[in-house]
């Protein structure tokens, strides 16, 4: 269903109210365990309005087989998650970033093969995406909600007031960030509390610097990977920003799972954001004036000059993904890919998740981009995931857990100018 604007963002303010009220834990759920019979938990916020469209639908059509649906929020689950599946006390459905987790998964044998259920939805997707949820050329999730660039988003009010345009460039972004702190204007929202928004940073400026061949090498094991000379420069460019005053003085404190780091842009405290495309709903629901006055403004990450990378990649999240426990019960885990199957990404959710602003990852989808409200972001976005040379997975997700969690805590630490590069690099090859 296509909603039109005043439709859309009546939807999202119900959305948004539940959000709230939800937000904090999950419904009914002790820590680290799932409900009883066919369960699922996903994430509030984002694409929640399309999810719970989704399990109402499949509730209502199939009475026997409900899924009960428990709901968190993004930092809250993260903490549960791995607990719940490392115990064998995992939801039937478990949500993913794929990546180092879902390699982790497999090799614990703590999911299914899903590759005979999921064939003709997997025929749909953009290729680069389904890759992430194979392992030995077998797949063990599927893509369930919209593909998820990183995107510099800008509020063009407050840039036309400070007489600045849009950088092109790093140098350019960091000239501009010192004109706009001059102005009493904070030149970049960070959500530095939640952390794993700095990771935005390293991976795109590392990506600019040396190309994605760097973080390959990472991911390989390879001895001294993070002291590449990408890595150095980038994390040396981190602190450039933060000295200069690019992200203001308070980014520690900022948490985005209160979307507190949007609220800056579309308040115009703060010019630009660097965040995953699943913000754009929180400003459609937050500030829908600006984004239909053509006031919020999005851009690729600026190229550094003399940088290896080619501009054109990608950072984010292709997709988040549904799995399928293998400590369920054979019937739960027949409910859990009858869903799959049949509710995923098929027309209705595609339909929605564009409608809220959002991209997924079927191939085709250009002529139907074009009917939206919001085709020009639209086209954007897809543009972005269904051209980039190179699509890189969060770090945070395509590493394993141990050494994901080291690189936050490093990464929190040189952001707040505790460790400078070269410790940074020494701490994460200790990891290696």
């Amino acid at each position: 269903m296509r909603l039109s604007n005043g439709r859309r963002t009546s939807a999202a303010v119900v959305a948004v109210a539940v959000a709230g009220l939800l937000a904090a834990c999950g419904e009914g759920t002790q820590p680290g365990q799932a409900s009883a019979g066919t369960t699922a938990w996903a994430l509030t916020g984002g694409s929640e309005e399309m999810f719970r469209a989704q399990f109402d639908a499949w509730n209502t059509e199939n009475p026997d087989q409900e899924i009960a649906v428990d709901w968190f929020a993004n930092d809250a689950y993260k903490e549960k998650i791995r607990t719940s599946v490392g115990s064998g006390n995992a939801p039937t459905l478990i949500y993913s970033w794929a990546g180092g987790t879902l390699a982790d998964y497999v090799a614990n044998d703590s999911v299914v093969d899903l590759t005979d259920d999921t064939r003709e939805l997997t025929e749909r997707l953009i290729p680069s995406v389904a890759a992430n949820g194979q392992v030995d050329g077998k797949t063990y999730a599927v893509p369930n909600t919209q593909s998820q660039p990183v995107v510099l988003y800008y509020n063009q009010e407050v840039l036309d007031a400070a007489g600045v345009e849009v950088p092109t460039t790093y140098d350019e972004l960091l000239t501009t960030a010192g004109t706009l702190k001059d102005q009493g204007v904070i030149p970049i929202a960070l959500a530095g509390q939640s952390v794993w928004p700095e990771l935005m940073w390293i991976q795109y400026l590392t990506d600019r610097i040396g190309g994605p061949e760097v973080f390959q090498a990472v991911l390989d094991g390879e001895e001294g990977a993070w002291s590449d000379p990408a890595v150095i420069e980038a994390t040396t460019k981190i602190q450039e920003l933060v000295d200069a005053g690019a992200f203001g003085d308070s980014f520690g404190s900022v948490n985005a799972d209160q979307n507190a780091d949007t609220a800056l842009v579309h308040t115009g405290k703060a010019a630009f954001i660097l965040q995953g495309s699943w913000v754009y709903p929180n400003f459609l629901n937050d500030a829908p004036e600006l984004v239909e006055s053509g006031g919020l403004g999005y851009t690729t990450f600026p190229a550094v000059d003399g940088g290896a990378g080619d501009p054109a990649n990608v950072v984010g999240n292709p997709s988040n993904f549904w799995s399928v426990s293998a400590s369920a019960s054979a019937e739960d885990q027949a409910t859990a890919k009858s869903f799959v199957a049949s509710e995923v990404l098929n027309d209705d959710a595609v339909d929605e998740l564009l409608a809220i602003g959002t991209v997924p990852p079927i191939s085709g989808l250009e002529d139907k981009i074009e009917q939206q409200d919001d085709a020009d972001y639209l086209s954007f976005v897809y543009g972005m995931v269904r051209d980039a040379p190179h699509f890189q997975l969060s770090w945070d997700q395509a590493l394993p857990a141990a050494q994901s969690q080291a690189l936050l805590d490093n990464l929190s630490q040189l952001f707040l100018g505790q460790i400078d590069p070269q410790q940074f690099s020494d701490a994460m090859n200790a990891t290696l």
